[in-house]
């Protein structure tokens, strides 16, 4: 009874990463453990996620409620360095200063007495980032993006991006035409009604047109995807109930409630008015996320997602992953869809892999455009993912219809695969990765040739500290 006790309470080894409270380190030459840098690697990645999710013995509600962090690789000719700092919004200096929470979150509400359950809620900026030529943007959906330093990671402060309203939110899935430079980006608000407002910027990410496009109830939406003209929206069956939110008698989260009868609203929008093309239903599921979505040579519009039976199970999981321990399985597939642009009904909806996956990503060149490969992170062959985070990274191939696997090995764990393209030869790109190695309790980066994928990396990086597992990335080119 004793061993079987003990047993039960052993934490998985990936939490020996989630929950670890990041150490800041600056800028740093990274020991290069095998392999070497590619000729034509030559920019930065930049990734941010959840860093911190405990103060004063208290742990978050949800894994989205960790404040964020900022990791910059850059990788030159004389080698890679790498910076790693928190994202000090006002409300990070404060809890520090506190030494506990303050604020509510996503999945936590104010702590405190009753007067004290009313504070602001916390922009977290822990969900993504976005470079550009003179600033790098962390973001976080409920709010204004901050600025920080695109060497040091020094944060400056607020940006409204010329355009937006204080803590006016912006998505953390802008979409950048790899064409024009121009860069696309939502963010969703609440009155009696929900509302999408839609943002079109220049290069410099100034906002330089708004759209308004009303919503039915309270929903949520985290991504949506740019394809040739067309903006799209999926809006799936969730809905926040504002008395149990605006009370506190719930967080954010909690007051989500799914409810399927509704179904899938799915929204076209013309990228040049920021316009309403055609609305239209389908049957209910739930996405995070979009692949890349293109307009195919009879004018259909073809885009993948990963897609959820309910958004109940994956939300609970993801509020589990940041305890250290999770119980409620969340399995999205890969699916691809094509639509009607001129009705916005779905023609045909296909599950392309059958295997867990989540994080798709296109070489950013083809933004919007046809794309032969989506690159994902995917579950290993064999194991439970009711107790695993994914352990392996996936390419399939649409012209070929086949998948390729960069299975890590046990106990590692990769962040979300993003593209780098090459510099001196732009057919070909490599796959950079950030790396827990639950074996030696290290991370590193680990970088792969993208046509290659199902061969060992080409050169791994050593990291100074241990990096939390984050949620997004990008690529700046050198």
């Amino acid at each position: 009874m004793v061993a079987a006790t003990s047993q039960l309470k052993q934490s998985p080894t990936w939490s020996k990463a989630v929950c670890h409270t990041a150490t800041e380190f600056g800028r740093t030459t990274l020991p290069i453990l095998s392999g070497s840098i590619p000729e034509g690697l030559r920019g930065s990645l930049y990734r941010n996620g959840p860093a911190r999710l405990e103060r004063g013995g208290k742990r978050v509600g949800h894994w989205f409620d960790g404040d964020g962090a900022v990791l910059a690789v850059q990788f030159a000719q004389a080698g890679a360095t790498a910076t790693y700092r928190y994202v000090k919004t006002a409300f990070y200096e404060t809890e520090e200063k506190a030494g506990k929470f303050l604020y509510g979150g996503y999945g936590m509400t104010p702590p405190g007495a009753l007067w004290d359950k009313f504070r602001a809620t916390k922009n977290a900026a822990n969900t993504s980032v976005l470079a550009l030529p003179d600033k790098l943007l962390a973001l976080w959906e409920g709010g204004n993006p901050h600025v920080l330093d695109l060497q040091t990671l020094e944060t400056i402060g607020i940006d409204d991006l010329s355009g937006l309203q204080e803590n006016l939110p912006y998505s953390a899935h802008p979409k950048r035409d790899p064409k024009t430079g121009e860069i696309f980006n939502f963010g969703i608000t609440y009155g009696k009604t929900g509302a999408i407002q839609v943002y079109r910027s220049d290069a410099t990410g100034k906002v330089v047109q708004k759209g308004t496009i009303a919503l039915d109830g309270l929903p949520i939406i985290h991504d949506f995807v740019m394809a040739g003209p067309y903006l799209l929206f999926f809006v799936p069956p969730v809905r926040m109930n504002p008395l149990y939110f605006l009370s506190r008698i719930k967080s954010y989260s909690d007051s989500l409630t799914w409810q399927p009868e509704l179904g899938t609203q799915i929204l076209v929008i013309d990228r040049n008015t920021l316009e309403v093309v055609c609305r239209s239903e389908a049957e209910a599921w739930y996405q995070w996320h979009f692949g890349n979505g293109y307009v195919n040579t009879d004018g259909d519009i073809v885009l993948d997602l990963v897609r959820y039976q309910t958004f109940d199970e994956t939300n609970q999981f993801l509020k589990e992953v940041g305890n250290g321990h999770t119980q409620k399985a969340a399995t999205g597939k890969l699916c691809q869809l094509r639509i009607d642009p001129r009705t916005g009904r779905i023609l045909e909806l296909t599950q392309v892999i059958d295997r867990g996956c989540e994080f798709p990503v296109v070489n950013p060149q083809e933004t919007g455009q046809f794309s032969r490969n989506t690159y994902f992170s995917i579950h290993r062959p064999g194991i439970d993912p009711q107790q695993e985070l994914f352990g392996a990274i996936g390419r399939f191939d649409y012209q070929t219809a086949t998948l390729t696997v960069a299975d890590l090995g046990e106990n590692r764990y990769p962040m979300e695969p993003i593209y780098a393209p090459d510099r001196v030869h732009p057919e070909q790109g490599w796959i950079v990765t950030v790396v827990f190695d639950g074996n030696c309790d290290r991370s590193e980066v680990w970088v792969y040739n993208a046509a290659r994928l199902e061969e060992p990396p080409v050169c791994r990086l050593g990291l100074p500290s241990i990096i939390p597992p984050g949620f997004h990335g990008t690529w700046q080119p050198a």
